[in-house]
């Protein structure tokens, strides 16, 4: 049971999967896919708790200079993302934006972030219960996902 007030917009900064899995000796995408799962848990945990607004940080500028496997497999969760856990947020009332450049996603990661998420990045309610998968850029611009309610 949580106490006290709740906080109308949390931020968090996704980091450290590669050294979870390296910690592990797995390989790097299995801290990706780890990471996933956090994701859903933090979703979870603001609808549970009333957070208006959770803005996840998981991809910055500063990833496309990672090794191309990591690269894709990072892309490849992007779209299973996508394909597995947005049509269960939209019946929990959640919806999912993806914001900021999209032009280096693949071009079946475009098609899926434009088919099946809020491609324009605006919210569509008021009320907002958000993931934002994404990271800040060196030029301040972001690229993510954000789910609202």
């Amino acid at each position: 049971m949580l106490s006290g007030p709740i906080p109308r917009h949390v931020a968090i900064i996704m980091d450290g999967n590669g050294r979870w899995a390296s910690e592990r000796r797995l390989p790097r995408p299995f801290g990706h896919r780890a990471g996933m799962k956090a994701v859903r848990e933090a979703v979870e945990g603001a609808i549970e708790a009333g957070v208006e607004v959770l803005t996840l940080f998981a991809f910055s500028d500063e990833n496309w200079n990672r090794p191309a496997l990591e690269i894709s497999a990072l892309m490849d969760l992007l779209e299973e993302y996508i394909a597995q856990e947005v049509a269960e947020l939209r019946d929990q009332g959640v919806q999912v934006h993806v914001l900021g450049d999209r032009s280096r996603l693949t071009a079946t990661g475009r098609a899926a972030v434009e088919r099946d998420t809020g491609g324009d990045g605006e919210p569509s309610v008021q009320r907002r219960v958000g993931q934002h998968d994404a990271g800040a850029r060196s030029d301040g611009r972001t690229t993510g996902q954000v789910a609202d309610r």
